[in-house]
C-alpha cells in the first residue's frame, strides 16, 4: 500500500472518529457505549465509509492516477497474463493524451476514475480487470463475431420471448389501492373460484400463506419456492402457490394472482415479475399492486394484444399522520405500537432499551430472521393476551406479515445506502405506513372478512359504501421518534409516490450461454455478465436488472474451473448474500461439491458449521444469535442448491431436520435475550423539556407528546435513532480540534505526490 492510500484510510479513521464522537459527545464513546460494543462498531464503520467517499471527491486527477497505476501493478502480478503488457501501455497514453487535452478524456481514463470515486479501490480493481478482458476481446473478435454478438443481445423486445402465451388472449385485471384496501383479497377469491390457477408472491411467507389457505378450503394446493416444495400426494393439486422467481411460464390455468406488482420496477427483481407477467398461460390474470404501476401496465397489455380492466379500492381502515411525535420518549409507547429502524444493530439496541425503559417485552422482526421466526415474532406480537406488546422492526414488515399494529413509530427518515445516508422512499414510507390501522385481535380476524364479504355484496347490489367507515374503529397512526423527522414523514404521507416507468429484466439463460460461447474458457464469468449487460440493447419502458451479488459469486466460483457454464448460471442465481465475507467459503465449498460431482453431504462439507449446534445455547448473546442467522442462511442456500443439483447435494432431509433446530435456537435466542445485561449505560432518550403525555388529549393524538418549545431546538443533537444526553440533560455540540474541511484539505493541498510523500507520509 502506498503513502497516498496510507494516508487516505488513516484520515478516514480519524474523521469517522471525530463525527462519531461530535455527534454523540465527547464522554458517549467511553462511557456511554463501550468501543468494542457492536452499535459502536457499526457507526464507526458506517461514519468511517462515510469520511472515505468524502475524501476520495477531495483527491485531485494526479493524485487518482497514482492510485490507478498502483492498482494496475496489482492486477498485473494477479493475472500474470502475456498480453498485459500492451494493455498497460494503451491505459498509461491514455492518461498522457488525457492529461495533454483536459478537454478529451480518454473512456478508459474516464471508467476507471469513475469506478474508484464510485466504489473504491475494489470498484477501481474490478473495472481495470473488465477494462482488460475488453481490450482482448477487441483483439480477437472479427465485425462478423460483433455484429452476431449484437444481434444476440437485442433485447428490445421480450413480449416475443413466449410465442405460445401471445397465442392466448388474455383479460388482465388490475387491483390497485393502498395497504389494507382488500386488493389482493378480492383477487384471491376470484383464484379460489377456478379450477386451476397459480399464486406468485414476493416471498416465501406470502406463498405459504396462499398455500395453506386454499388447502383449509378444499383446493388442493401445491408449494414451490426456491428452497422449499410441497406437493400434494394422492391428489391431482390444479393450484400452486410460488415464490415469483419459480412461476412456471409453462402450464395453462385458468386464473393467475401476482401479488406485489409495483415490484417489476425493482432494480434487482423486476425481472420475475416481467416474466411472470409476459409469460404467464392464464386466461385470467390478476395483479396487485399501487396505484403507480397502471402507466406500465397499460403499455405493457397494449403490446401484448391483451385486455387490461383496472380495478380501484379504498383503504378498508382510516390512516392518520399524527400532528407530534414522541419526542424521544419511549415512555409514551403504549401496546399495539411498532417503533421502525433500519439496521439490524439498532433494532436489537432498541429493544434492549425499550424493554428496560417501559419493563414491557418487544417483539422483533428484520429481513435475516429466517421467515418461520419472522412469522412466530410477529404471533407473539398479535397474541392480545400475551405481554409482548410492543414490536420494532425493520422496513421488512412492508409485506408478507399480517400484523396487529395501531401506530406506526418511524426512529429516522433515512437509512444507510452502503455509501451514505439517504431518504427513505416516499413508496415505501407509505408502504410501512400503510401497516398501521390493521389492528384487530384473532377473535376480529374472522369479522374482517365477513364484513369485506358484506361489503362486496352490497357494492353488487348498487349500494354505495365506504369501506373506511366499516372499519373506523380501526384508525391507524403514524408518527416519528424524533421532531425533526416528522416534516419529513408528513411530506411524504402527503405526497404522491412517482409512477413506474420500466419494467426489469434480466437477459434469458439461452441468450448467456450463447454470448458466453463467444470468449474463451479462460475468460472469467464476471466478465461475460458484466459485457453482456453493457452491450443490450433496450426498449425505453425496459431496464437491466442490476447484477447485486452476481459478480461476487462468479469471481467466488471462478477457481472451480470443472463447472459448465450452466452450472455457473444456478450459482449466480443462488440467494447468497455476499455482504457477508463468511459467505464466500460456503458457496466456494458447494461449487467444489458440484465441479468434482460429489461430496455434498451436509455432513461432509466442513463450510458448514454444523459444530456451532453442539455448543451449549449462549442465550442473550449477539454474536451467538448472528452465528445462528448465518448458518441458517447457509442451510438455506443447500436446500436451494438440493433442487437444481440433486444428485450433489443428496441430504435435504437432513438439511430440512437441521434447519428446524436452528429455528428453534434462534427462537429460544430471542425469547430469552437478556434485558438487564449492560452492554452501555442507560441511554435517555426523551428531548429536553418534553412533558408527560399523559392527561386528556384526543383520541387521534393520545400517544403524542406534546409539542416542545422552539427555543430548545438549537441545543439538540439530532440523530435519527437517539438523542444523546449528556449528564447535566443537554444535547451537547462539541467541536474538537481543527475543522472536518480542514483535516480534509491536508490530502489534497500536498506538492505533487510522490515528493510529497517520500519525504513525509505521516498524516
Amino acid at each position: 500500500m502506498t503513502a497516498l492510500r496510507r494516508r487516505i484510510e488513516t484520515i478516514a479513521a480519524l474523521l469517522g472518529r471525530r463525527r462519531l464522537r461530535e455527534q454523540y459527545g465527547r464522554s458517549a464513546l467511553p462511557a456511554r457505549l463501550p468501543r468494542g460494543s457492536s452499535w459502536h462498531r457499526s457507526q464507526a464503520g458506517r461514519l468511517w465509509r462515510v469520511s472515505k467517499n468524502a475524501l476520495r471527491d477531495r483527491l485531485s486527477p494526479k493524485q487518482i492516477e497514482e492510485l490507478i497505476v498502483e492498482s494496475l501493478s496489482e492486477v498485473q502480478k494477479e493475472i500474470k497474463g502475456s498480453e498485459f503488457p500492451g494493455f498497460l501501455r494503451d491505459v498509461v497514453s491514455a492518461f498522457n493524451q488525457s492529461n495533454k487535452h483536459s478537454h478529451q478524456i480518454a473512456p478508459v481514463v474516464d471508467s476507471l476514475r469513475r469506478a474508484y470515486l464510485e466504489h473504491g479501490q475494489s470498484g477501481l480493481i474490478a473495472q481495470i480487470k473488465y477494462a482488460y478482458h475488453g481490450y482482448l476481446s477487441s483483439r480477437r473478435f472479427t465485425g462478423s463475431n460483433l455484429q452476431d454478438q449484437a444481434k444476440l443481445t437485442d433485447l428490445r423486445y421480450p413480449v416475443e420471448w413466449y410465442p405460445a402465451t401471445r397465442e392466448l388472449q388474455r383479460s388482465i385485471h388490475l387491483h390497485v389501492g393502498p395497504t389494507n384496501s382488500g386488493k389482493t383479497y378480492h383477487a384471491l377469491k376470484r383464484l379460489e373460484q377456478a379450477e386451476s390457477g397459480v399464486y406468485a408472491g414476493p416471498l416465501r411467507l406470502l406463498a405459504h400463506e396462499v398455500y395453506t389457505r386454499l388447502n383449509a378450503r378444499g383446493k388442493p394446493c401445491n408449494l414451490i419456492t426456491g428452497d422449499e416444495r410441497h406437493i400434494e400426494e394422492g391428489m391431482d393439486a390444479s393450484m400452486s402457490s410460488c415464490t415469483v422467481e419459480m412461476v412456471p411460464t409453462n402450464s395453462d390455468v385458468d386464473v393467475a394472482v401476482i401479488d406485489e406488482i409495483q415490484m417489476i420496477g425493482h432494480e434487482e427483481r423486476g425481472w420475475a415479475w416481467t416474466q411472470a407477467v409476459l409469460g404467464l398461460k392464464a386466461k385470467e390474470l390478476h395483479l396487485c399492486g399501487e396505484e403507480r404501476t397502471v402507466p406500465l401496465i397499460r403499455e405493457l397489455a397494449a403490446a401484448m394484444g391483451d385486455e387490461l380492466q383496472v380495478h380501484h379500492y379504498q383503504r378498508l381502515s382510516p390512516l392518520k399522520t399524527m400532528s407530534a411525535s414522541l419526542r424521544g420518549d419511549l415512555n409514551s409507547l403504549r401496546k399495539g405500537d411498532c417503533v421502525v429502524a433500519f439496521s439490524k444493530v439498532n433494532i436489537h439496541e432498541l429493544k434492549r432499551i425499550i424493554e428496560r425503559k417501559t419493563r414491557k417485552n418487544v417483539a422483533i422482526v428484520y429481513g435475516s430472521l429466517p421467515p418461520e421466526i419472522r412469522a412466530q415474532q410477529a404471533g407473539l406480537f398479535n397474541e392480545p393476551d400475551n405481554d409482548y406488546d410492543i414490536l420494532v422492526a425493520s422496513d421488512a414488515i412492508g409485506m408478507g406479515l399480517n400484523l396487529s399494529i395501531k401506530r406506526i413509530i418511524f426512529s429516522t427518515t433515512s437509512k444507510w445506502n452502503g455509501k451514505t445516508d439517504a431518504p427513505i422512499e416516499i413508496s415505501q414510507i407509505k408502504q410501512i405506513a400503510g401497516r398501521a390501522g390493521r389492528y384487530r385481535t384473532a377473535a376480529q380476524a374472522a369479522e374482517y372478512e365477513t364484513s369485506v364479504d358484506e361489503l362486496s355484496d352490497q357494492e353488487a347490489q348498487g349500494a354505495k359504501v365506504s369501506p373506511a367507515a366499516s372499519f373506523a374503529h380501526n384508525l391507524g397512526l403514524v408518527t416519528t421518534l424524533s421532531g425533526s423527522d416528522l416534516p419529513t414523514l408528513q411530506r411524504a404521507m402527503g405526497s404522491q409516490a412517482d409512477p413506474i416507468m420500466t419494467a426489469g429484466l434480466f437477459p434469458p439463460t439461452d441468450v448467456l450461454v450463447r454470448f458466453a460461447a463467444y470468449f474463451p474458457p479462460s475468460t472469467p464469468f464476471s466478465y461475460i455478465l458484466l459485457r453482456l449487460h453493457k452491450t443490450s440493447l433496450l426498449h425505453p419502458r425496459f431496464h437491466l436488472c442490476v447484477l447485486k451479488d452476481h459478480l461476487d459469486i462468479a469471481d467466488t466460483i471462478e477457481p472451480v474451473k470443472s463447472l459448465t457454464i450452466n452450472d455457473r448460471i444456478v450459482f449466480c442465481a443462488a440467494p447468497a448474500s455476499m455482504r457477508d465475507p463468511a459467505m464466500r467459503p460456503v458457496v466456494r465449498a458447494f461449487a467444489e461439491c458440484v465441479g468434482k460431482n460429489g461430496g455434498g453431504g451436509i455432513l461432509e462439507i466442513p463450510a458448514l458449521d454444523l459444530r456451532l449446534l453442539d455448543q451449549q445455547m449462549m442465550l442473550g448473546s449477539r454474536g451467538y444469535l448472528e452465528k445462528l442467522e448465518f448458518l441458517h442462511k447457509a442451510l438455506i442456500l443447500y436446500l436451494w442448491l438440493s433442487y437444481r443439483f440433486a444428485g450433489v447435494f443428496n441430504t435435504q432431509a437432513m438439511a430440512f431436520y437441521v434447519k428446524g433446530i436452528v429455528e428453534e435456537r434462534i427462537q429460544h435466542a430471542l425469547a430469552q435475550a437478556s434485558t438487564t445485561k449492560k452492554t452501555f449505560r442507560e441511554i435517555s432518550v426523551k428531548d429536553p423539556g418534553s412533558k408527560s403525555t399523559e392527561g386528556n388529549i384526543a383520541d387521534d393524538e393520545r400517544f403524542a407528546a406534546p409539542e416542545r418549545d422552539s427555543s430548545a431546538e438549537h441545543s439538540e443533537h439530532d440523530l435519527g435513532l437517539y438523542k444523546m444526553i449528556d449528564s447535566k440533560g443537554n444535547a451537547g455540540h462539541r467541536t474538537l480540534g481543527r475543522p472536518e474541511n480542514e483535516i480534509a484539505a491536508s490530502i489534497v493541498s500536498v506538492p505533487p505526490v510522490r515528493e510529497a510523500f517520500r519525504r513525509d507520509a505521516t498524516p
